[in-house]
Order: C-alpha cells, then sequence, then structure tokens
C-alpha cells in the first residue's frame, strides 16, 4: 500500500505538469490563431473569393441565365485571334526582356562590385527610374521615340531616314527598352546584396587555388545566387506582364500589332462587360504562370541545394 501511495505521489506533479503544458499549448494556439485571423480573412476576401468567382464566371454562358457551359467559353477563346495574338507577342516580349533584365542587372551587379570610379554616378542613373512616375517616364519615351524625336533626329544626322518607332515592327525593341531601364536598378541592388553576403571565406580558398574569376563565379557565386536568381526572375516575369501601363500610355487602346498584349485583350473586354471571355483569359493565364513558377523552383531547388546543405 506503501509503495502505491509513493507511486500515485510521484505521478501527480507528472500529470499536473502534463495539464499546464496542455493548457498553454491550447492557449498559444489560439492566440497565434487570432493574430493569424486578419491576415487570413483578407487572403479570402481579397484573393481566394474573387478567384472563385472567376472560375465560376469561366464556366457559365452569361451572368444572367448562368447556365453551365463547362469548357465551352475556354475553346472560344483559345479561338480568338485577338487572344491568340495577345498571347504571342505578350510571350514574345517576356521571352525577350526577362532573360536580359535578369543577366543585365547581375553583369552591372558584378561590375559595381569592383569599385570603379563614378561608381555611384552609375548606380544613380539605373535607380533613378524608380522614383520617377510612370506618366513621366512614358513623356521622356514620347520625346525620344517620336517622329520627329531626338533619336530620329540623330538618325538624320548620321545619314539614315527617319522611322515611326511606335507604327513600325520596332515597337517591341523600344518597349524592351522601355523595361530594361525601368527594372534594372531594382534587380541590380538585389544582385549586389548577394553578393556581398556570399561567404568570403570560400572566395579565399578559391583564389589560393588559383582558379580563374570565371571558375569562380559559375562553380561559387552562381550557387549563392541561386535564390536571387529565382526571385528577380519572377519579379522581372510578374513586371513584363504589367508593362500595359506604360503601352497604354504610349499607343492606347489598339496599339501596334507587335505591342498588343494580353492586357490590351483583357482590358477591352472588361470595357465591353465580356466577363465570360475574361474569367476564362485569367484562367488560362494563371495556369501557365503557375507552370513556370513551379519550374523555376525545381531549377533552383536542383542548383541550390548543395549550398543550402
Amino acid at each position: 500500500m506503501g509503495k502505491k501511495r509513493k507511486e500515485r505521489r510521484g505521478k501527480a506533479p507528472v500529470l499536473e505538469n502534463h495539464i499546464k503544458t496542455t493548457r498553454r499549448t491550447r492557449r498559444l494556439k489560439i492566440s497565434s490563431g487570432l493574430y493569424i485571423a486578419p491576415s487570413f480573412l483578407g487572403v479570402m476576401m481579397f484573393f481566394i473569393l474573387p478567384f472563385t468567382v472567376v472560375i465560376y464566371y469561366s464556366l457559365i454562358d452569361n451572368p444572367i441565365s448562368a447556365n453551365f457551359v463547362l469548357l465551352d467559353n475556354y475553346s472560344s477563346i483559345m479561338g480568338n485571334t485577338s487572344f491568340r495574338t495577345a498571347v504571342r507577342n505578350t510571350f514574345t516580349f517576356a521571352a525577350v526582356a526577362v532573360p536580359l533584365a535578369v543577366v543585365l542587372s547581375l553583369l552591372l551587379a558584378i561590375v559595381l562590385e569592383a569599385k570603379l570610379p563614378f561608381r555611384s554616378q552609375f548606380r544613380t542613373f539605373f535607380l533613378s527610374p524608380m522614383m520617377v512616375p510612370v506618366a513621366s517616364i512614358v513623356l521622356i519615351w514620347q520625346v525620344l521615340f517620336h517622329y520627329n524625336g531626338a533619336v530620329n533626329e540623330v538618325l538624320v544626322k548620321l545619314g539614315g531616314g527617319k522611322i515611326d518607332w511606335m507604327k513600325s515592327d520596332y515597337a517591341l525593341i523600344v518597349i524592351v527598352i522601355l523595361f530594361l531601364w525601368k527594372n534594372l536598378g531594382y534587380n541590380m541592388i538585389l544582385f549586389m546584396a548577394a553578393l556581398a553576403s556570399i561567404p568570403k571565406d570560400i572566395l579565399e580558398v578559391a583564389r589560393l587555388e588559383s582558379a580563374t574569376p570565371l571558375q569562380t563565379f559559375f562553380h561559387i557565386k552562381i550557387r549563392y545566387l541561386s535564390s536571387s536568381l529565382l526571385f528577380v526572375t519572377i519579379m522581372s516575369l510578374i513586371n513584363s506582364f504589367k508593362i500595359f501601363r506604360e503601352v497604354y500610355l504610349l499607343t492606347g487602346d489598339y496599339p501596334y500589332d507587335s505591342i498588343y498584349t494580353l492586357q490590351h485583350f483583357m482590358n477591352n473586354k472588361f470595357r465591353s462587360l465580356d466577363y465570360q471571355t475574361l474569367s476564362a483569359a485569367a484562367i488560362l493565364m494563371s495556369m501557365v504562370m503557375i507552370v513556370i513558377i513551379g519550374i523555376l523552383f525545381i531549377a533552383e531547388n536542383h542548383f541550390g541545394k548543395d549550398v543550402e546543405g
């Protein structure tokens, strides 16, 4: 009997501590849930619920009768000539502008890391678009690439002819240059921060082992830059789909064919209240973006796993 009483007395504090720990954990979960609740409600209200409504609109014939037509809207939009043109132009622009934005900003970061003369002025030149409103940037481009603008004046002095830049096949080049000037500064700062965070002892070992600068870059620096490369690529990709603002201010609703983008198509459909076509296009766009970003994450995980380990 005495042994059993002692065992019960010994178990009592353990049980009491377990109960206290359980209550503390429960209170922590409740308080954490209360802190997360506003953000969760915001995401539900402004992202998940609207996206659900978009899916619903893409599956019906119109908002009034609301008859389900399943994939008819998707097949209809895939046969739309304007949609196909917009998709081709958008992905052509992204395929040209995004790699250039990533590579050039990385090269600029490496150049600025070398502490060249006039380094601060060089950096200011590429950071200035971040402080200038979009309308002002567009005004600068209008002055430069107008038919009677500064670029054509230079071409005439060099013996060439004038070009109507925004109404020719050169319009895409003008928009790519605008995109690069606008985004290189931000990307460059991100890469400079990533380069500064690379362990100096590893770079010193590579130098002592007589590694060339190219070997150091491709075998060491690029590994540590993998996460920054992923982030910059995704941000540049997103920004390439937002170039509509600049193109719209330069050329209006219906620009030259080579710069007619998905945003133009969606904006025009929104004005005509064609919600079904607009919703189907948005869903297809989202699916493509998810696939592209998924591929980028897989690539980053493959090339950066040895660094993380």
